[in-house]
């Protein structure tokens, strides 16, 4: 697989096509960001934590049965994966509430949501990623409706995978956001699954071990990511 020219830069994560039409070159950088970009800095080691993390869960998601883009590791910060045409919506999933839900609500951080909810944001840069409905969704043609119902169905699954895999190391899986496109007209996870788009607690102590750290000036950052991936099985090592 020959790497070519780049596609994308995004705040974290760069892209680039290869000689195959349908595999892309995932590169994760160190760089990191946090309030529409205003906070920005290199975390040595981040891009190598996060593109392992994110290939230890896409495979453990695949293995449920759950499609996703990601195909193999390259080196310590590239992944090969599958071109989606991507649906510009970001899926979010709350089991717990943090971060602007309690802002928009007024609810107390760490009050269990049961059921859990399900929210979508518009990916839009200049716009703040604002939230939005299935709606809006359906009435701007960001997704067809049974596209999203698809994308909804699987976040959900991701769900059950994913708390019961943090349960196991002893965190709690607070909410997450994903990301979904086509790929032969069937609806796959695409962009990541890392620390960076999730919040994780400390189930006994509530420490937050997630991308909170830096944006609240925390500390320990990659200690904390390197520290929920040990506790799940990955080795950052090999």
């Amino acid at each position: 697989m020959e790497k070519r020219q780049e596609l994308y830069a995004g705040k974290a994560k760069s892209v680039f096509r290869t000689d195959d039409p349908d595999r892309m070159v995932l590169v994760f950088r160190d760089d990191t960001s946090a309030f529409d970009g205003k906070k920005v800095e290199q975390l040595d080691r981040k891009g190598m934590v996060n593109n392992k993390f994110n290939a230890f869960i896409m495979t453990k998601l695949a293995q449920a049965g759950i499609p996703t883009h990601f195909e193999k590791l390259l080196s310590d910060n590239e992944s090969l994966v599958k071109r989606l045409d991507m649906m510009p919506i970001e899926c979010v999933v709350r089991n717990v509430a943090a971060g602007s839900l309690t802002r928009r609500l007024g609810v107390q951080e760490g009050t269990e949501l049961t059921p859990p909810t399900f929210e979508l944001f518009l990916k839009n840069d200049a716009l703040g990623d604002p939230m939005i409905n299935e709606s809006h969704v359906e009435a701007f043609g960001w997704a067809k409706p049974e596209h999203l119902a698809k994308a909804k169905e699987l976040t959900y699954q991701v769900n059950d995978v994913l708390k019961a895999l943090f349960a196991e190391g002893g965190m709690i899986l607070v909410d997450y956001k994903l990301e979904f496109g086509l790929f032969n007209g069937e609806v796959v996870l695409g962009d990541e699954f890392s620390p960076d788009g999730c919040r994780l607690w400390d189930a006994e102590t509530k420490e937050k071990m997630d991308k909170d750290r830096f944006r609240q000036g925390l500390g320990g950052v990659i200690e904390a990511y390197e520290d929920v991936g040990r506790r799940i099985g990955i080795d950052f090592d090999a």
